[in-house]
Parts: C-alpha cells; structure tokens; sequence
C-alpha cells in the first residue's frame, strides 16, 4: 500500500486538494571495503554493507568492470555486497 496519491479536504462549499508522492531514499554504502594484504596464491574476500538488501551493485578494478568468472566470485547476503578474488596474483593488486 502506498501512501502517495492525491488528498482533498472537502467542506461541501469548498475542496481543498494535495497531491503527494513519497520517494525511496537512495542506496547508501553503511561499511565502507578495507584494505587488505595477501599472500600469492590466497583467495582474497572483499565486502560492504548496503543500507538495502538486494541492490543491483557492479565491481570494479582500476575502473573495469569485474564479471564472475573463475577468477572473481560475486554474491549478495542481504545487505551485504561480497567479492571473492581466488588465487590471487601480484596482478590483483
């Protein structure tokens, strides 16, 4: 049920008329990615909070979008984003 729509007071003489909308408040990061240090060959996990569960999110390294493969795991658990970087390289840094 939505509370958005149009609102009249009517005095039988006289209506007076609202409309309404009501917006979402946008998407907010709550736990920011930390850095982290890794050995050669270790999976690498990385994740944030989202302040709603179930948000399209994209990743991305050195501004190229990351696609699940075999390399790069990508999930979500509610509100939180997950990438898994397996088998790490120096070339992950």
């Amino acid at each position: 049920k939505t509370d958005a729509g149009l609102y009249t007071c009517d005095i039988g003489t006289d209506v007076a008329k609202s409309k309404v909308s009501v917006q979402e408040k946008p998407t907010e990061v709550t736990k920011q990615l930390e850095d982290k240090t890794s050995a050669v060959g270790q999976d690498i996990n990385l994740s944030c909070e989202l302040s709603k569960p179930d948000v399209s999110i994209r990743w991305y390294k050195d501004g190229k979008a990351i696609r699940k493969s075999q390399k790069y795991e990508l999930h979500q658990e509610g509100t939180r984003a997950i990438l898994i970087i397996h088998n790490s390289t120096v070339k992950d840094s």
